[in-house]
């Protein structure tokens, strides 16, 4: 019975060192250099296309729209928050999960046109929506983020 008191002390001190040691863990960096993540990035995100909708999984099952960005394709097309997914471009999404959601938006990147039917206060809506190119401004906030997060050091020393 003793032997039980000290490995339980024991394994609980390690757990709880375990989990001192990682709240200080400093966040993990990006291990390549900051110009590098900046042309890798700028590639990437030239010429693909976006819909501005973030989009949450239904505990219930299924998928609503979350919240719409600011002047973007889902918000040209009709797309409102709290809509909840019905179906994309003809494949169901009543019961469908993120996973689907992203399969089926690539899917419609090489054509540019998602035609969505939606759940708006019980009332089924038909929404099409024209997927746009990224823009120089939402390209450039892509890369001052990643810069700021992953490369504090790059962020603040200015570049020659």
């Amino acid at each position: 019975m003793h032997l039980r008191q000290i490995r339980f002390v024991f394994v609980s001190t390690l757990l709880l060192a375990t989990a001192a040691h990682a709240e200080n863990a400093p966040a993990r960096k990006c291990n390549a250099p900051a110009a590098e993540c900046e042309r890798a990035i700028r590639s990437m995100a030239s010429g693909r296309r976006y819909l501005g909708a973030l989009v949450g999984e239904i505990e219930a099952g299924g998928l609503r729209i979350v919240s719409i960005a600011q002047d973007s394709p889902a918000q040209r097309g009709g797309l409102g928050e709290g809509d909840r997914l019905m179906s994309m471009n003809g494949k169901p999404l009543v019961h469908g999960n993120q996973k689907d959601f992203k399969r089926i938006l690539s899917e419609a990147r090489d054509t540019g046109w998602l035609s969505l039917i939606v759940q708006r206060g019980g009332i089924l809506k038909r929404v099409e929506v024209r997927l746009e190119p990224l823009s120089k401004a939402q390209i450039d906030k892509i890369v001052s983020q990643h810069i700021t997060e992953a490369h504090p050091q790059s962020a603040t020393t200015p570049q020659p």
